[in-house]
């Protein structure tokens, strides 16, 4: 976002300098010019008035004291002096391409002259690598045209004089962008530094410390905004605690009646015929799902709000604890529980997620696998992750069905056994704390395949 501001705040100078400069230094030159070109025609004047008498007697060449001025006024300004009859032939020249006299009658500016115009130009000099301002004036008396006087007078000087201009005007640009840059930097500062703590209290809040709250700073607008920001996450934080109350404190008085259920039914077990044993079981198994859904909700809505940062975990040691943990169920189902970890492997979890992970994981392989069966644990590196992975021999579930799995509450049509539905939901939500995934999968050989994966440590 600085960056932004600045290069915002570099843009609307640039369009002032444009703005600005452009018209000045085209100023600046055509000013240049003009008073060049009006020098050289006020110079171009005096030699024609001084040179009157001379072409009024037909001289056919300047000499004596009004010659040495030509050259002189040549040598000092640089100008080339031309000065023709009334025919257009040279009766002076300070720089002649060849001896003798030359006519200039075919020249545009002379002829234009000798017509009792004054005309002034700018022409290319390829001989002389520059352009040239060229003046022509008439030499008259009495109404009478007695030849011209023309001067060209490079315009190097001048160009560099305009050159310098430009440059100066670039180098007043450069400082004045700098200038901005450095302002902008300090301002755009003073907006961004605000907002980059508002959005990282904003993640740090939705990765679940809603603890957080940001210091409002910046102009007004931003610290409203920061004032709002803190506002929100308390009223989220208390939404929170006391829903997790709610969900505790509900949790332990439901545990406390259930309890006494089974006991009593229990009671009623040994004092009941053959005929309300069968109605007993079924009530205390009733009570058992009602148990196992009463913990699976507590479990859920701690898995929703997980402020513990995630920490580096041995898979392997975690997949054999696990498997060794489910050793004696899966012998008593009939069913084979299979490692395959290759060496040591590091991912990214809170401490007891991937413990809680496998857990859930293992009870649906179990629950699925026939008897005789195997459930397998594997894990494997892939770029900048871990894969774990935990797959059944069991039926496996349509692919249509596999993302509505993770849904709070849902089983499947054909789903056997008493589950509550919310074991799936639970690992998605603990996988997605850590910054992980999970998804499900046809198994090799069929059955299902459940892909844990989990940023590598």
């Amino acid at each position: 976002m600085t960056r932004r501001l600045v290069a915002s705040y570099l843009a609307l100078a640039v369009v002032v300098l444009v703005a600005l400069e452009i018209p000045l230094g085209l100023t600046y030159a055509r000013g240049e010019r003009q008073e060049l070109t009006r020098r050289v025609e006020r110079d171009a004047v005096v030699l024609a008035t001084l040179s009157e008498d001379t072409l009024e007697r037909g001289a056919a060449r300047l000499s004596g004291r009004l010659a040495t001025l030509v050259d002189d006024y040549a040598g000092d300004t640089g100008a080339r002096v031309v000065i023709t009859d009334a025919r257009g032939v040279a009766v002076a020249d300070t720089d002649p391409p060849v001896p003798g006299r030359r006519s200039f009658a075919s020249r545009p500016e002379v002829r234009g002259a000798l017509g009792g115009d004054i005309v002034s130009g700018v022409r290319r000099s390829e001989t002389l690598g520059t352009d040239l301002l060229y003046v022509a004036v008439p030499v008259a008396s009495s109404g009478v045209i007695h030849g011209a006087v023309r001067l060209t007078y490079p315009t190097s000087a001048v160009d560099r004089r305009v050159d310098r201009y430009w440059l100066t005007l670039a180098a007043v640009a450069g400082v004045v962008l700098t200038l901005t840059a450095l302002i902008g930097w300090v301002l755009a500062r003073q907006v961004s530094r605000p907002l980059a703590r508002l959005e990282a209290g904003a993640a740090a809040a939705g990765a679940g410390d809603l603890g957080v709250r940001v210091d409002p700073a910046g102009p007004p607008e931003v610290r409203a905004l920061g004032e709002e920001f803190n506002a929100m996450v308390a009223t989220l934080e208390r939404l929170v605690r006391a829903q997790e109350a709610f969900v505790s404190d509900a949790s332990h008085q439901l545990r406390t009646p259930l309890t006494a259920l089974r006991l009593r039914l229990e009671n009623l077990e040994a004092g009941v015929g053959d005929a309300g044993a069968a109605d007993v079981e079924a009530a205390q198994a009733e009570v058992d799902r009602l148990g196992r859904l009463v913990d699976g909700l507590l479990a859920l809505a701690r898995a929703d709000r997980r402020p513990v940062p995630a920490q580096p975990v041995d898979v392997g040691a975690v997949v054999a604890e696990r498997a060794g943990a489910w050793a004696a169920l899966a012998e008593e189902l009939g069913v084979a529980i299979r490692t395959d970890v290759p060496g040591r492997l590091g991912a990214l979890a809170a401490p007891g997620t991937l413990e809680q992970v496998l857990d859930n994981l293992i009870e649906n392989a179990l629950g699925a696998s026939p008897a005789g069966g195997a459930v397998t644990l594997s894990a494997a590196a892939v770029p900048g992750a871990v894969e774990v992975r935990v797959a059944d021999q069991g039926p496996g579930i349509p692919p249509a069905d596999r993302e509505r799995a993770f849904d709070r509450f849902w089983r499947a049509p054909d789903a056997v056994g008493d589950g509550t539905g919310l074991g799936l939901a639970i690992v998605r939500r603990l996988v997605r704390a850590d910054g992980g995934d999970v998804v499900l999968d046809e198994a090799p050989g069929g059955g299902l395949e459940a892909v844990v994966t989990l940023r590598a440590s």
